[in-house]
């Protein structure tokens, strides 16, 4: 099949290089002619685990073809999907700006049948919007071409991605047409062998699904960290806890693990919009603003958990940093934890020691060269003279690190966890002080 994708970020370059693996043709269409070229030479912007092998694969044999030129890629595919960014306005809705500009050049430029596909994550009716603005742009030109909207919003976690997309759990299609159906179960039939995970329905229900997905699961996480912050209040564990609910079939051990907040590029915009989305129907989304709320306390718990160690004395201390991306497997910082505790110990003139397999370069890319952090290629050279060593994100490196080694380079050895990776008896038995996330201190 013939497919045209517009938008080389993160979901556009996943949906592209998995739907080319396949045997597809697709063009990526992007208006960031730096990012096309790098990308003609094999330079993937994002850190996806197999992601660059993919695209190597399938850009040299010529499956997948970057461009900026919009009209080649309406030419091209039959599917036009349309996968820009939505970044959120000032009150948290979504900013459409993006998805409806590409709706009115796909206008523009159609000469027979398309399906107009929304893969962006967007809000309830904005199907509506693209089929309007499309065929605005068709009356300017005095034209008139049969296509059809659809919606298949993409359902990717970060750090998992191309094995999401290429063995999903269900791909949702949102469509009120026999053809388009057709077409997009053509196109993920290679996705969709052993059972049938295709779920079609109508185009809203397609819409508020994606958004209704991200905020259960943001649901779940922001109340975990409320029953941490109980816990420690009453003298419970929250990891048995944990254990204890999550052995109930219907709670799960998935989303269920206390820590400091959930960040990213979904979670936290989803919410918002789907609260602004809630409002503008005259709705008060009194549990999404409690999750929103409990998340914005839950990044701060690192900070005050540090201020009240050193008794308010945060001036002049070096704290290490573990983890800078705001989960494993990503070079992804929006709206990561670490970036409201690095902020924050400056805010008091701390300085900040960190280290992260992958993000230091995405770190020195939002806050540029400053005195007072150093990022280290190294996890334990970022420890050298350090007040304390402070864990943000669990990559698997840091899960079991030599304690010994830690104390040793550390001013004083006293680790403030955020994610619970370690044995609070251990870490007593090596004689480290140890902060965590609901459990005794």
């Amino acid at each position: 099949m013939k497919i045209t994708i517009f938008g080389s970020g993160y979901v556009g370059l996943v949906t592209g290089a998995c739907l080319a693996q396949v045997g597809n043709h697709v063009v990526c269409v992007d208006i960031d002619e730096d990012k096309v070229a790098r990308l003609r030479q094999g330079e993937v912007p994002i850190h996806e685990p197999g992601l660059d092998a993919i695209i190597a694969e399938t850009a040299a044999n010529g499956r997948l073809v970057f461009t900026t030129d919009a009209a080649a890629g309406v030419a091209h595919g039959q599917l036009q999907m349309i996968a820009v960014g939505t970044p959120p306005d000032e009150d948290g809705s979504a900013d459409l700006s993006h998805v409806l500009a590409v709706a009115r050049t796909i206008g523009q430029h159609i000469t027979d049948y398309r399906v107009i596909i929304t893969k962006s994550t967007v809000p309830v009716g904005t199907a509506d919007r693209v089929r309007d603005a499309v065929a605005e742009s068709l009356a300017e030109r005095g034209v008139t071409i049969d296509y059809d909207i659809a919606s298949n919003p993409e359902f990717l976690k970060e750090g998992a991605a191309v094995g999401d997309f290429t063995k999903p759990d269900r791909i949702i299609v949102g469509c009120d047409s026999d053809r388009a159906e057709t077409l997009l179960r053509e196109l993920y039939m290679p996705f969709n062998r052993n059972r049938d995970r295709v779920l079609v329905m109508d185009i809203r229900s397609a819409e508020l699904s994606k958004y209704a997905a991200n905020a259960m699961l943001a649901t779940k996480i922001s109340f975990m960290n409320e029953i941490a912050t109980l816990a420690e209040r009453v003298g419970a564990d929250i990891e048995q806890v944990r254990i204890g609910i999550g052995a109930d079939p219907r709670i799960g051990f998935h989303f269920i693990y206390p820590g400091i907040g959930y960040g990213g590029s979904c979670f936290p915009k989803d919410v918002r919009a789907l609260a602004s989305t809630a409002r503008a129907v005259g709705l008060q989304p009194a549990l999404l603003d409690a999750v929103e709320q409990r998340n914005f306390a839950q990044k701060h718990v690192l900070f005050d958990k540090l201020n009240q160690h050193f008794e308010g004395q945060m001036a002049g201390r070096t704290i290490a940093l573990w983890g800078l991306a705001f989960k494993p497997d990503t070079d992804d910082m929006r709206e990561a934890p670490s970036r409201v505790l690095m902020e924050a110990l400056w805010a008091v003139g701390a300085r900040v020691q960190a280290h992260d397999p992958v993000a230091n370069a995405e770190c020195r890319r939002i806050y540029g060269e400053r005195a007072d952090l150093q990022l280290s290629d190294d996890p334990y050279t970022a420890l050298d003279g350090a007040d304390a060593l402070v864990v943000c994100t669990e990559w698997r490196e840091f899960r079991s690190p030599d304690f010994a080694d830690i104390s040793r380079r550390l001013r004083a050895p006293v680790i403030f966890d955020g994610r619970n990776i370690y044995d609070p008896q251990r870490l007593t038995e090596e004689g480290i002080r140890y902060y965590c996330i609901g459990r005794q201190q």
